[in-house]
């Protein structure tokens, strides 16, 4: 018998009312109180005495968890859910026909995977300007010799990965990073071993300001996406090396129904406007339902003329705690 099973039967020997004391006053970790729980059923017929009382109140201190596992066991079934939807798309490029010149292409309509976001979205594909912005896309893609980013299985990360059920936040970005490798479908992100952008330096040196946030050395904000930060460019592919190229092509209008599908569906959701670009899209949201935070850009060139400072981050995460929503871990 283990020491910890021992410790547990000694403690029934005691008499009830220093039992239940010693169980108030010392509580295990869950998870240890649960494998106690399993010994005990399991122990002899001469440990059978104990009080069904005493068995239900140990039972039950098992069961409570801190706020901090909580969250942590949320995340992780968030993580999980990402990883399908990304393993969705990536299996879908791998299994498709190559098109052209050995490249493969897959249906844009095809690679937003995650369900929450097609029920919140009927037949947006199949409206005219969607229609022919998947012929652009797919001509862009199939027939330039120039790059396109993100890579096909990126395109729609930020819906892939922040499902609507879970949004609390978002964050408008214009267009994705066009040089090699930066984009990832996450508004100001880049994979982790990419040098951190200069907008995304400026975005830590805020956090750091605003809540003691550590620096990290890389500029992945997938931690933020999963807990429920929505990471929206406005425009969600772009030519590499080429700024904007895929502006006014369609992506606005499926970007800004996202918006407005937030607005109209939901409450309570922090929306973070950085530049006169993302501040256009205010006209989109309820602002009798939801919060509102304007700021310059983070950019070199803005980042001074009102960004630093603007506390958004704290912010943001008084609303959510004054409507009852939990906070979001800035930290990464």
């Amino acid at each position: 018998m283990s020491s910890s099973q021992k410790t547990l039967i000694d403690l029934f020997k005691q008499p009830a009312a220093k039992r239940l004391k010693t169980l108030s006053s010392s509580p295990a970790p869950a998870a240890k109180l649960m494998v106690q729980c399993a010994s005990l059923s399991s122990s002899s017929s001469s440990e059978e005495h104990i009080r069904d009382q005493d068995s239900a109140a140990l039972i039950k201190s098992a069961t409570i968890l801190t706020s901090e596992e909580k969250s942590r066991i949320e995340f992780n079934k968030a993580l999980a859910r990402v990883k399908r939807n990304l393993k969705l798309c990536s299996e879908k490029i791998s299994k498709c026909s190559p098109a052209g010149e050995g490249l493969k292409y897959v249906k844009l309509e095809e690679l937003l995977v995650e369900e929450s976001w097609l029920e919140v979205l009927p037949g947006e594909f199949q409206k005219p300007y969607a229609k022919k912005l998947c012929k652009f896309v797919e001509s862009e893609i199939r027939e330039s010799s120039v790059p396109v980013y993100p890579p096909q299985h990126l395109i729609f990360n930020a819906l892939n990965t922040t499902p609507f059920d879970r949004v609390k936040v978002v964050i408008i970005g214009q267009d994705p990073y066009h040089g090699p490798g930066q984009a990832m479908g996450l508004s100001f992100s880049v994979p982790n071993g990419v040098k951190v952008p200069s907008s995304l330096v400026n975005i830590y040196k805020e956090l750091q300001k605003d809540l003691g946030c550590t620096i990290p050395s890389h500029g992945n904000l997938e931690r933020w996406a999963v807990q429920g930060v929505l990471l929206l460019n406005a425009v969600l592919t772009v030519k590499q090396h080429q700024a904007n190229s895929h502006a006014n092509k369609g992506w606005e209008q499926f970007t800004d129904a996202v918006i407005k599908t937030i607005s109209h569906e939901k409450n309570g959701v922090v929306f973070l406007l950085w530049g006169n670009y993302a501040q256009a899209k205010a006209r989109l949201i309820d602002q009798t339902k939801h919060y509102i935070l304007k700021s310059a850009h983070p950019s070199g060139l803005s980042a001074n003329r009102g960004f630093f400072g603007c506390r958004h981050f704290s912010q943001t995460n008084q609303m959510l705690e004054k409507i009852g929503r939990s906070p979001i871990n800035w930290q990464l």
